[in-house]
């Protein structure tokens, strides 16, 4: 999908200096046409595949049975969200004041005014840190836990040698069950056009395969004409030609099978069940369905593309989704990247969305009982520099150094802040943590064994864990 490479400002000085015909051949033949649904391959054939799980849930851990991972694409500011520094000269604190949450010694942003009373269910890490200031590769390590196949560059696109996202890892080993994805992506697959490699690696299969690409939902589910693409029929297909079609199918393996035993054919046929069976799942259909929300639970989300995926990840988790990843749209405004009018985009953009959603999600989960069970996430690639740049609209630049991320939910003990900053936000004080080893915790949470490893396609096995998760966050 091409996506114009229009922004209101797009200034990223990173990216300038990191660049650099028989009749068996005809019944053996795919026929994913005839279902209308060649979207859905990758997700049926994960379903089929399933999963082992080589030692789930014996060595301590979290609670975790799902998490919704709220990736915020571009890498929010730590001084003006969650570890602001009231104390530090005018040209690093800002224009935020700090307001007052229920855990003692917790402040954050000013502009946080939904989210702040809910801190107590809320894990603050404030010693994130890398050296990696480049968007693309940093999503990666972050993403799956591991560094990617060329670290510190804006200029290598996703491949099948990167480490699977963290999502596809999980459905390999929890896969889902009643007909749902193991794992869903949306509104896109985080890209960003001033970067050469375009979009970010490791948010797919990798070295898994195509078969644990998460199911993309793509579009903005806020509007009303929006539906779910992978599970609309192919124009003209109707549920009648469908089930037409279906008859047809199952005409041909009746000749296939007359041909003897051929796996690839089996595996073939199980997977244009499971499309026809997910085309025609009320059950299904229902989970994607926001249409069955109250108009006062859309508004506490937020009628936007945001707050209305999050929305939607809350349904899909609740009906059975293991793993559901929201990446900050597409805005064509530099997304969470504010190396110039850093402050006004927090206040009128970025922050009012990301507070709503994520105060309404965690009010629901706890509500309805699934938080204990649910790890939520929220955290960017990197942070922003101290140094106000006053020449660039007051923004900041990159600034992988220390930054902030959040977890709730799953087993996570609330109102924690586990690390700390220097007196700017620089550099971390105590306990640094690594991307490597907040992927690790992710792990921790839904008590995935250290020991865990699984096999690439040739076989060869790879460790989960590349780091060490907090142990100090559960209880």
């Amino acid at each position: 999908m091409s996506l114009p490479i229009r922004f209101d400002r797009l200034n990223c000085p990173e990216f300038s200096r990191l660049s650099g015909c028989s009749r068996r051949s005809v019944l053996s033949a795919g026929t994913w046409g005839l279902l209308g649904a060649s979207g859905l391959a990758p997700y049926v054939r994960s379903l089929q595949a399933g999963g082992v799980s080589p030692v789930l849930g014996g060595s301590g851990g979290g609670r975790a049975k799902r998490c919704i991972f709220l990736f915020m694409w571009g890498g929010p500011s730590q001084l003006d969200t969650f570890d602001m520094k009231p104390g530090a000269p005018a040209e690093v604190r800002g224009e935020f004041a700090p307001i007052a949450t229920p855990v003692p010694g917790l402040q954050i942003c000013e502009h946080f005014q939904q989210l702040a009373p809910l801190m107590d269910k809320v894990a603050v890490v404030r010693s994130l840190t890398h050296d990696d200031p480049a968007h693309l590769s940093s999503a990666h390590t972050l993403l799956t836990g591991h560094l990617p196949p060329v670290n510190k560059s804006d200029a290598e696109p996703p491949s099948e040698r990167d480490t699977p996202h963290l999502g596809a890892m999980m459905s390999r080993l929890r896969p889902a069950t009643g007909g749902l994805p193991p794992f869903i992506t949306m509104p896109w697959l985080a890209l960003h056009p001033a970067a050469p490699g375009g979009r970010a690696p490791g948010q797919h299969g990798g070295w898994l395969g195509r078969s644990y690409d998460p199911l993309l939902l793509e579009g903005d589910p806020s509007r009303p004409d929006w539906k779910v693409p992978a599970l609309a029929l192919s124009e003209g297909v109707t549920a009648g030609r469908l089930e037409n079609r279906h008859r047809l199918l199952e005409v041909i393996e009746l000749q296939q099978r007359s041909l003897g035993e051929n796996p690839i054919v089996a595996d073939v046929g199980g997977q244009q069940q499971q499309a026809f069976g997910l085309l025609t799942s009320p059950s299904v259909r229902q989970a994607f369905d926001l249409d069955q929300e109250s108009n006062e639970d859309r508004d506490r989300y937020g009628r936007n593309i945001h707050g209305q995926c999050v929305l939607l990840a809350r349904r899909l988790v609740e009906h059975g989704v293991p793993f559901v990843s929201v990446n900050w749209h597409q805005d064509r405004r530099n997304f969470w990247d504010t190396h110039g009018n850093n402050f006004n985009r927090l206040r009128d953009d970025l922050i009012p969305p990301a507070d709503r959603a994520l105060a309404a999600l965690l009010t629901d989960l706890d509500v309805r009982g699934l938080l204990d069970e649910t790890l939520v996430v929220w955290v960017g690639e990197f942070g922003r520099r101290p140094q106000i740049d006053k020449n660039n609209q007051a923004g900041r630049d990159h600034h992988p150094f220390c930054y902030s991320g959040l977890l709730a939910g799953g087993g996570v003990r609330g109102g924690a802040i586990y690390g700390r900053s220097d007196a700017l936000a620089s550099r971390p004080a105590e306990n640094p943590v690594s991307p490597h080893d907040f992927a690790a915790t992710i792990l921790h949470a839904h008590s995935v064994d250290p020991s865990t490893t699984l096999p690439d396609r040739t076989g060869r096995p790879h460790h989960l864990y590349s780091g060490r998760p907090i142990v100090d966050l559960f209880g």
